[in-house]
């Protein structure tokens, strides 16, 4: 029973270690925040930098700075003009880096808002993939996407992903 109880505990222990996104639903055609969770450094060492790739089809991205870390925005064309309450976006936020340290035995949430467009297609998961720099050159890229018909869990490495919903009926 013991060893029953110690595997069950040691996988809900590597389900925890990935980096994931803290609400993991959400509707296309709506606001979004979305708040990085990071358990853990990189094999004992601290987190240096933790990027975050955005998805075509998430726009107004306005990530919210953190104390003692330097952030940054990568801003880039999207490949598509999309509609933003009436006003036209043909470029924004592609990437966000936040620079500074975590401690290994330490954890953090990295958090930014988003708008996610009706050009999005519901009942799909849609993926942050996301890259955690650590001191000595390790890292830790959270940046594997499932192909059609495999689940995150079948990956080491899986990129934070959140679920997508039908637009909401006004």
């Amino acid at each position: 029973m013991l060893g029953a109880a110690g595997s069950l505990c040691l996988i809900a222990t590597s389900a925890l270690a990935h980096s994931t996104l803290e609400t993991q639903q959400a509707a296309v055609g709506s606001t979004y925040k979305g708040v990085l969770r990071v358990p853990h450094g990189c094999d004992g060492a601290p987190t240096l930098k933790v990027r975050i790739q955005i998805p075509e089809g998430v726009i107004a991205v306005k990530p919210m700075p953190k104390a003692n870390w330097v952030l940054e925005t990568v801003k880039a064309p999207y490949k598509q003009a999309y509609d933003y309450h009436g006003t036209p976006m043909t470029e924004g936020v592609r990437e966000i880096v936040w620079s500074g340290e975590l401690l290994d035995e330490h954890y953090d949430e990295f958090v930014f808002r988003a708008y996610l467009t009706d050009s999005l297609k519901p009942d799909t998961t849609l993926y942050f993939p996301t890259v955690q720099e650590c001191e000595d050159g390790k890292a830790d890229r959270w940046i594997e996407i499932p192909a059609a018909g495999k689940s995150p869990d079948d990956s080491k490495y899986p990129a934070p992903g959140v679920k997508l919903l039908p637009k909401a009926a006004n």
